[in-house]
């Protein structure tokens, strides 16, 4: 798993991990797996749905599915990666964690967290502790402004967070009263990426 170089005896990532990886992939796709749920979670809502991957310290957007809803937020390019907890899902990923591991993150996020607009430390953890009061992520201006989203993260059969969908709207859309409507398709959405995961 880890290989040393002999002359500066430092270690890099060894062949194993490179073929344990390629095992993963041919065992699932978890973009293809997410598709159908968050295709359903467009047409339900009207709205847009995005499927974010947690790597190390980011969240990355693997998929982005548009509703029929005419104005829409196509506002996360597929590709992109942000900081966790500056997105709907990378807020429900960081969320998820433990206390300890939350402290981590935002000391290892923190230089970078001053592109995103009044977004600091402080509001980082204020935004972690709503979202484990309220048992849904939710982000406003500092991550897209005009755009709010909600998120919840998906576990893999460890327990951790390993992913994350959201939908999105623009604010004036997204009220509190449409998040309680749009709430259960996306907790119900996740129950069946979860499901087909874990089988």
């Amino acid at each position: 798993m880890l290989v040393q170089d002999v002359k500066t005896r430092r270690y890099s990532l060894g062949p194993l991990l490179f073929e344990l990886g390629i095992t993963a992939t041919h065992q699932f796709n978890l973009k293809d797996i997410c598709q159908p749920a968050c295709s359903a979670l467009s047409e339900q809502t009207g709205d847009t749905s995005f499927l974010f991957l947690r790597s190390g310290y980011d969240a990355v957007c693997i998929s982005r599915t548009q509703g029929t809803y005419p104005i829409q937020t196509p506002s996360v390019p597929v590709g992109s990666r942000q900081p966790l907890g500056v997105s709907a899902g990378g807020l429900a990923l960081l969320s998820a964690l433990s206390d300890s591991e939350i402290d981590v993150v935002i000391k290892a996020v923190a230089p970078r967290l001053g592109a995103y607009g009044d977004l600091e430390v402080d509001k980082l953890l204020e935004l972690c502790a709503m979202t484990k009061v309220f048992g849904y992520a939710s982000t406003g201006n500092h991550a897209v402004p005009g755009v709010r989203a909600i998120g919840l993260p998906i576990f893999n059969l460890a327990k951790s967070p390993i992913a994350a969908i959201t939908v999105a709207a623009t604010q004036s859309r997204m009220t509190e009263r449409r998040i309680a409507t749009i709430l259960p398709m996306l907790k119900a959405a996740v129950r069946e990426v979860t499901r087909l995961l874990h089988q």
